[in-house]
């Protein structure tokens, strides 16, 4: 297993090449899903997949359509995660489950897996300081019960940045 681990995440920082913004947020969202992974359960593999390979389709999103959006994201990461995997000789359920994960890691509500849960709150866990204002505690707790899927995110959420456990 390690070893999977290790060559996948080789493969991702090969695929970014020196886009090391692109690099450290896999690695962080990574580490999240891995923590959530612990609380929540799922097949681990697919959780570390998931979150090695959730944005590999950012810069063909920037290249194909001039955007990062998420939606650009969903369309062009399932592909190129597809032939990583496949390369890596992922099984084909282990590889589809991925994909499916990549290809909607921002429309939650298209498919409720464990896993998909796990890496959906993993990256809003690095994302949220990006995307709401952080500094209102009460606003934040509010964000946070309604953006986050599973019980172990929201309290990974309210310790990381509420300071509150529990």
């Amino acid at each position: 297993m390690d070893e999977t681990k290790k060559a996948l995440m080789a493969a991702m920082e090969a695929y970014f090449g020196e886009d090391q913004k692109r690099i450290n947020h896999a690695h962080c969202v990574t580490e999240f899903a891995e923590q959530l992974w612990q609380k929540e359960g799922g097949d681990y593999l697919t959780v570390f997949g998931a979150g090695v390979l959730h944005d590999i389709g950012i810069h063909q999103a920037e290249k194909k359509y001039g955007s990062p959006a998420g939606k650009y994201q969903e369309i062009e990461g399932p592909p190129i995660a597809r032939q990583i995997l496949a390369d890596l000789s992922f099984s084909p359920e282990r590889i589809d489950a991925i994909c499916e994960i990549v290809g909607h890691h921002h429309s939650p509500g298209k498919i409720a897996t464990t896993e998909f849960c796990v890496l959906y709150d993993a990256d809003w866990l690095v994302n949220l300081k990006d995307e709401y204002d952080i500094h209102d505690p009460a606003k934040l707790a509010s964000i946070i019960d309604r953006v986050f899927l599973t019980r172990a995110g929201k309290a990974l959420a309210r310790e990381t940045y509420l300071g509150k456990t529990g």
